[in-house]
């Protein structure tokens, strides 16, 4: 199989995950039921999730993870889907927004018009500073603020987010793409500052370095998370095994002790409404969006 192949696969699947997905959100369904079901679709189309499903409703721009016992219903928030699928690796990234408030319809556009004219001059040689300044131009034409330091970035094999870090506004970085690289471009935009900020418990997770641990529920816990080695996982996946308790004990031993880095949930700092849309793009004479259907 060709490297490219592996790249195309897991686009194509992560496209066919985020659409089945954005199918799914409306008023009355559980968003842990949908996050479910995505992962699941992910592997019945035969790839694996590169990180869990996740769901930001509103003021949550990114990072939101539901526990198992999350029973909050979809009802009239903004939502906006990320989805991430890796085959043997290479890893597909898209995301979208559903607007379920009947008044946000100009955000939900704001950003996948943002993403769509970012793609259209992606190219080898152009600089990320080029597509950050578009994206802004974009989305502050519709009267938003893009999230600027929220960003896209590169990926590599088992690795989501990697340099470079493409822009949401123009930082005149003079870098430019390179053929070969594989970007997921990521525009945020926002009602209210345009700036996140971390807020409440984390259930997003990576491995930052593995140590020696002495604590037993630390143990267990990075045994039942060595089959994700760098993707990121979140405490559902883990509690299912080893309970909920034993699981928030470990993974706090483990983030103390800078085995796991942690990913809490990112929120606009004025409490604006947020939305969301992303692609992944393999660079090369003519650019191949991945995760277009």
């Amino acid at each position: 199989m060709a490297e490219i192949d592996d790249w195309k696969e897991a686009g194509r699947i992560a496209a066919q995950a985020l659409d089945f997905g954005k199918n799914l959100i409306k008023p009355g369904s559980k968003i842990l039921d949908v996050c479910e079901k995505v992962d699941a679709k992910i592997r019945e189309l035969g790839a694996q999730p590169a990180f869990p499903t996740q769901i930001s409703c509103d003021h949550v721009a990114a990072h939101s993870c539901p526990l198992d016992d999350d029973a909050t219903i979809f009802d009239k928030q903004v939502a906006s889907l990320d989805v991430g699928v890796h085959v043997n690796g290479a890893i597909g990234d898209t995301a979208l927004t559903v607007d379920l408030s009947g008044q946000h319809a100009d955000l939900v556009k704001a950003s996948q018009e943002a993403v769509d004219a970012a793609l259209k001059i992606v190219k080898i040689g152009v600089t990320l500073g080029e597509i950050g300044k578009t994206i802004q131009e974009v989305i502050t034409s519709h009267g938003f603020a893009p999230i600027r330091n929220l960003s896209g970035h590169g990926l590599d094999r088992f690795n989501i987010h990697t340099i470079p870090t493409v822009p949401n506004i123009d930082t005149n970085d003079s870098t430019e793409l390179e053929d070969g690289m594989f970007i997921a471009i990521e525009p945020f935009a926002s009602t209210g500052s345009g700036l996140v900020q971390e807020s409440g418990e984390p259930t997003l997770f990576s491995f930052a370095e593995i140590k020696g641990i002495r604590s037993q529920y630390a143990r267990d816990v990075m045994r039942e998370v060595e089959q994700y080695t760098t993707l990121p996982f979140t405490t559902r996946w883990v509690s299912r095994s080893l309970g909920i308790g034993k699981t928030k004990f470990g993974l706090r031993e483990l983030m103390q002790s800078g085995v796991l880095e942690s990913y809490p949930p990112l929120i606009d700092s004025r409490k604006g409404i947020t939305s969301q849309a992303e692609h992944s793009v393999y660079v090369c004479d003519k650019p191949i969006v991945l995760t277009r259907l």
